[in-house]
């Protein structure tokens, strides 16, 4: 595997999954290492599944340049900033951050098939009541990615 793909965010989900995945890397020794955040409109937004592509593609560009978007960006830096610097401790370097914004599963697999990935590492927060509704980004990376996912649940998730 040179490259490898991992999704990451505020989440203590994203945090456990990371640990381990980090693990996995500094055993793999990729040539490099991406790291993807993609920014959520606030709320558990319902937007990602109401609009369409055009919808979210149009609202990301009305929301450029405003201070919204400058505090999500800012937000983003802070979270790849955590994430970097913890390969960085553990001897990893290479490490490429890149910011998205749109519907998480979409964002990562087209960030994954840009950066020509060999594999993508994503956590998965187990069991909750809204997966029914709102369904889950990583099944979706899982059923929809050309390369290997590696899920690692949530502690504590049944």
């Amino acid at each position: 595997m040179k490259k490898i793909l991992i999704a990451v965010d505020e989440t203590k989900g994203s945090k456990d999954a990371f640990e381990t995945g980090s693990n996995i890397c500094s055993c793999m020794r990729p040539d490099s290492i991406v790291l993807v955040f993609v920014e959520k409109f606030e709320g558990r937004s319902l937007m990602d599944e109401m609009l369409g592509e055009a919808e979210m593609s149009t609202l990301r560009e009305e929301l450029e340049g405003t201070e919204y978007k400058e505090a999500l960006d800012k937000k983003a830096d802070r979270i790849l900033e955590y994430y970097r610097k913890a390969l960085k401790e553990k001897g990893i370097t290479g490490v490429k951050s890149v910011i998205k914004a749109g519907h998480p599963a979409d964002e990562i697999l087209k960030t994954a098939d840009e950066e020509g990935v060999d594999m993508i590492i994503i956590g998965s927060r187990g069991k909750r009541t809204s997966h029914v509704f709102m369904g889950s980004v990583s099944r979706e990376v899982v059923n929809r990615s050309e390369v290997p996912v590696f899920v690692i649940k949530e502690r504590g998730s049944h």
